[in-house]
């Protein structure tokens, strides 16, 4: 995350809270019996791959655990090597000759047209070719979250021009590259035809509801159809038909007042009359008193085709609009989809969307499957129930009486249409994960520590402690295992913290090696749950935190609860994005900000003071990077 406060909230919304923890609904039987039964009533997966590969299993964690770390480097358990692969400034493969890094932030703006963006976060793998299952060739495509402009530019933001502000849009977005597995190391293929670079300046169609009304429309666009860019794009997801979502959180950063004026309506998106970013200063439509309708063309899911390089990106309205973290896909019985969303901001909520249609066979057919259907805000009860409410209108008192003029009123101001509906506030939901088979759901809440204080919310059975530093993870099973079912039951798998921790409320009930902040979650075809943590740096090794170590990657087996490190990061980074080739053989996971200060952006006459991974002391800055992770004797990874 960029520019974000874990203490700031944008919801003055006065929805109930519970007062009581409610009991624990999935017992370690019933868990079991689903998972002996889930294949025979559900011939889909809950969390598809473009190959359709399930393994079986669990299988046994047959590593070793690592312990805590402080050092500056990546580091998994005995067996397995790291192996970093595609850091920004690296050429993505989309041109010959494309510039080399310089060590010094000298690239131009054009240079980082056709490199990595800067701080990674989501990863999907697609096997070429299209339809196969090869573990040897496919695309990665890798979210580009935000910069640092500190390490992007020789000299910082010590000076300001319209060349800094087009080099910061180029190392936003998204990198579609070939990659291929040669012997023992993968390798970027360059030049592929594949490849591309989708950034802050991309053109994207606008396509759903909300395409072409009247707050979509701005001067340069008057029919409300065609944006520009994508920016803050954080965790993603993907489709049956094997197209990637990728997911707009916290855009509001970067736009500002140059009047000092915010609409109401931006203001429940946290759009400030400033911007750290200062992108404003030369591309106006960043200036809300300028555009005032360009910021509501961002915080949407957007969906890129990475086996068609000359396709266009498209703005999915139809899933609702606010800080995306993700887009984590269910398939039902009928072959109609739920994708599970959650709005990273304390005291947000968690959303679901289903598809009218069902998905097809023939992939141009399912082209815009995703521009129909229902949106629906989660309500977490005190009784372990909960109940999805529709986002539509004319239900949920979403009226024009109410405020709300007509579908697309709806989808663009989301966040307020769930605060009409009556959502469960919750402790910023964050990534998302559907178990293999029993299309069980999973959800980090990161940490809130305003829950409880002055003011402020208090506890409820979903949030259930004040000044959660740690966080926790919840869970939920669809009534009738439905995907498009309207209710659930839920109860919370985990919650984190130290042990040793000398206040009860901090030390969590994890199952072996203890962790903070969850992240990222991945279910491997085998179920087991990966968790990754983004402990920020403000807070990374110190106070609660002390004795956690460098951000890590563990491993969980959701029966047990079993849970073994399994990754340690680099100085100042978030581990982050974790997908497996479909063989299982190779993880590619990604580190984000390494060497990153306290606040988030790094002093240009001391680019390495906080960490120099991962080119060490020859290199001139940390850099953001993918790193594929095997084990040595080329077994399946976490066997």
């Amino acid at each position: 995350m960029s520019f974000a406060d874990d203490d700031t909230s944008s919801n003055p919304s006065n929805n109930p809270h519970l007062d009581n923890l409610g009991d624990v609904k999935f017992t370690r039987r019933e868990l079991l019996t689903a998972l002996a039964g889930a294949a025979a009533t559900l011939p889909f997966a809950g969390c598809a791959t473009t190959s359709g590969t399930r393994w079986l299993g669990p299988e046994r964690l047959g590593f070793t655990s690592i312990t805590p770390m402080t050092e500056d480097s990546v580091r998994v358990p005995q067996g397995y090597r790291a192996q970093v692969m595609y850091p920004w400034g690296d050429p993505t493969g989309s041109a010959l000759g494309a510039p080399p890094f310089r060590q010094d932030g000298s690239n131009s703006a054009a240079d980082q047209a056709l490199q990595s963006g800067m701080h990674h976060d989501a990863i999907e793998y697609y096997p070429l070719p299209l339809g196969s299952t090869s573990s040897e060739r496919g695309l990665l495509a890798i979210n580009h979250e935000y910069t640092d402009d500190g390490l992007l530019h020789a000299d910082g933001m010590r000076t300001w021009t319209p060349e800094k502000v087009a080099k910061s849009q180029n190392a936003h977005g998204v990198s579609i590259i070939e990659v291929t597995s040669q012997g023992e190391q993968w390798t970027v293929v360059n030049p592929s035809r594949f490849a591309r670079r989708i950034t802050a300046q991309t053109p994207m169609t606008i396509s759903g509801p909300a395409a072409g009304a009247a707050a979509m429309r701005t001067s340069y666009d008057s029919a409300g159809t065609l944006a520009r860019g994508t920016v803050n794009n954080c965790a993603g997801g993907i489709t049956p038909w094997g197209t990637y979502l990728t997911c707009e959180e916290n855009w509001n950063n970067y736009f500002a007042a140059s009047d000092g004026k915010i609409p109401e309506r931006l203001r429940r998106y946290g759009v400030s009359a400033k911007s750290g970013y200062r992108w404003h200063e030369h591309d106006g439509r960043f200036d809300v008193s300028k555009e005032p309708n360009e910021a509501n063309r961002f915080g949407w899911i957007v969906e890129i085709d990475p086996y068609e390089p000359a396709s266009r990106p498209v703005k999915r309205t139809a899933l609702g609009r606010f800080k995306h973290e993700g887009a984590m896909l269910a398939i039902g019985p009928d072959r109609r989809l739920a994708f599970y969303l959650g709005d990273d901001e304390v005291f947000e909520y968690v959303y679901k969307f289903v598809t009218r249609d069902a998905y097809s066979d023939d992939r141009a057919a399912n082209r815009n499957l995703l521009d129909n259907g229902t949106l629906y805000v989660a309500r977490f009860n005190a009784d372990g129930g909960g109940e999805w409410l529709p986002l539509v209108h004319g239900q949920s008192g979403l009226t024009k009486e109410n405020g709300f003029a007509d579908q697309a009123d709806i989808l663009v101001r989301t966040r307020e249409a769930a605060d009409r509906a009556g959502a469960t506030k919750m402790d910023r939901p964050e990534w998302g994960a559907v178990h293999p088979t029993t299309l069980e759901v999973y959800m980090t809440m990161t940490n809130n520590s305003l829950r409880g204080a002055a003011n402020r919310p208090g506890v409820d059975a979903a949030n259930p402690r004040a000044g959660n530093v740690f966080g926790h993870i919840i869970r939920w099973r669809e009534q009738g295992r439905d995907p498009k079912a309207t209710r659930f039951e839920w109860d919370i798998f985990a919650q984190a913290g130290d042990p040793e921790s000398s206040d009860a409320n901090k030390r969590g009930n994890i199952k072996g090696d203890w962790y903070g902040s969850p992240d990222g979650l991945w279910f491997d075809p085998s179920g087991y749950l990966w968790i990754q943590t983004d402990v920020s740096t403000n807070a990374l090794n110190r106070g609660d935190y002390k004795s956690m170590g460098n951000n890590m990657m563990a491993v969980a087996n959701v029966v047990t609860g079993e849970t073994k490190r399994f990754l340690t990061g680099p100085n100042g980074c978030e581990v982050t994005g974790c997908v497996m080739t479909p063989d299982g053989r190779t993880m590619f996971i990604n580190i984000q900000h390494p060497g990153e200060p306290a606040g988030d952006r790094s002093d240009p006459d001391k680019p390495k003071a906080f960490g120099q991974w991962p080119d060490g002391p020859s290199g001139g800055r940390p850099r953001s990077a993918t790193v594929a992770i095997r084990k040595a004797d080329g077994g399946r990874i976490g066997t």
